[in-house]
């Protein structure tokens, strides 16, 4: 087959890492996939360095703010694509993209399918343009969790036939339980006996990096932060750890290419997010054998039991998660067992291969439906 992925997006995050997980192991398969995305976007750095091939889409998040030529540009550019590239499915993952590719079909006579990978774990805009966007104009959507696909079908009365949940599969062959001191070492981290805990998000406040500064200055223990990813949060939680904590005790380190020398150079993952899918994130700390605390939202309990691979906390709860993370602190033992088993959970549920074993099936389902 031969797919197109798009995506407007401008800065980097799991949507991003699943389209071009899902790209290169797509064309590792056999098949023709190409990946477009606004000039400059880190998606297209990062999807050229796994031999996906690139096109631009001049198309950022801030097009509806950037005048009628702009828009009109970004449209005639979408239906070239769609008219030219001789696709068999497109797949949208941001929501310009999706509005440029729909458009973009509905004014030519013959195109594609549209497949709309729904990313988020918020409902959806209500009212007739979104319903067209979401029902009419794709062939199908994909969530990344059965309790996003169960919110759009109850909720916002999407067919349930047309919904599907393909959960973010990650490469469990590298996310795997590492040497802890090896890793601190490699990272340059200090030599002293702190526990060390991160998260690795990006800087949203949904992914509660506030509560997390907030839960470890009252902690009875002191205790190293990393923080793994950047985003629009980023100065004002330098600001708050900076107020809250002694110098050092927390570690902006920005965005990396590779985050597993950061998991495993952890003794707990903690992920205290307000709404979630499945994220990322959390398969890469449980595949790379973590003991994780974490807030039962979204689809996270579809990859996770709490008190058995994983440690749940109410979320917004502060004082919840400082004495979550000092139970798992003071209790080697405890952390020993949930990261052994975190580690089996990831390999049942969390793999890579099952997720392009569904996408694969989607794909040629949907290009079978609108084959002439």
């Amino acid at each position: 087959m031969k797919i197109l992925h798009t995506s407007s997006a401008t800065d980097w995050g799991g949507a991003q890492i699943r389209m071009i997980t899902e790209a290169a192991g797509l064309i590792a398969r056999g098949h023709e996939v190409t990946i477009a995305c606004p000039p400059g976007a880190p998606a297209g750095a990062r999807a050229a360095g796994y031999g996906v091939p690139v096109l631009e889409l001049p198309a950022g998040p801030g097009l509806g703010r950037d005048g009628v030529a702009a828009r009109v540009a970004a449209l005639r550019a979408a239906r070239r694509l769609v008219a030219d590239g001789g696709f068999d499915v497109l797949v949208a993952h941001g929501p310009v993209d999706n509005w440029l590719m729909a458009l973009a079909r509905a004014s030519l006579r013959r195109a594609p399918p549209i497949v709309r990978i729904h990313h988020a774990s918020a409902s959806l805009p209500r009212g007739p343009a979104s319903r067209w966007l979401y029902t009419r104009a794709a062939a199908r959507v994909v969530t990344g969790s059965e309790a996003i696909r169960h919110m759009l079908v109850r909720d916002q009365g999407f067919d349930g036939r047309r919904i599907v949940s393909v959960p973010t599969g990650i490469d469990l062959g590298h996310f795997r339980p590492g040497d802890r001191a090896r890793a601190r070492r490699a990272l340059g981290l200090p030599e002293d006996d702190l526990p060390v805990i991160g998260i690795v998000a990006s800087l949203r406040r949904a992914k509660g990096h506030h509560l997390l500064i907030d839960a470890v200055a009252g902690l009875s223990m002191p205790v190293r932060v990393l923080v793994i990813g950047d985003g629009a949060q980023r100065a004002a939680l330098e600001k708050q750890a900076d107020g809250a904590l002694p110098p050092g005790r927390v570690l902006f380190a920005g965005s990396q290419a590779d985050v597993l020398p950061w998991l495993q150079a952890l003794d707990a993952f903690v992920l205290p997010t307000l709404h979630e899918g499945i994220p990322q994130s959390l398969s890469q700390a449980m595949g790379a054998g973590l003991c994780c605390v974490t807030t039962p939202v979204g689809g996270i309990p579809e990859i996770a039991a709490d008190g058995e691979s994983a440690l749940f906390v109410a979320p917004g709860d502060v004082a919840a998660l400082r004495s979550g993370i000092e139970r798992v602190l003071g209790d080697a033992a405890l952390r020993a067992r949930l990261g052994r088993r975190a580690r089996e959970a990831a390999l049942e549920r969390c793999s890579i291969e099952a997720m392009l074993d569904r996408m694969e099936r989607l794909f040629a389902e949907v290009a079978a439906e609108s084959a002439p």
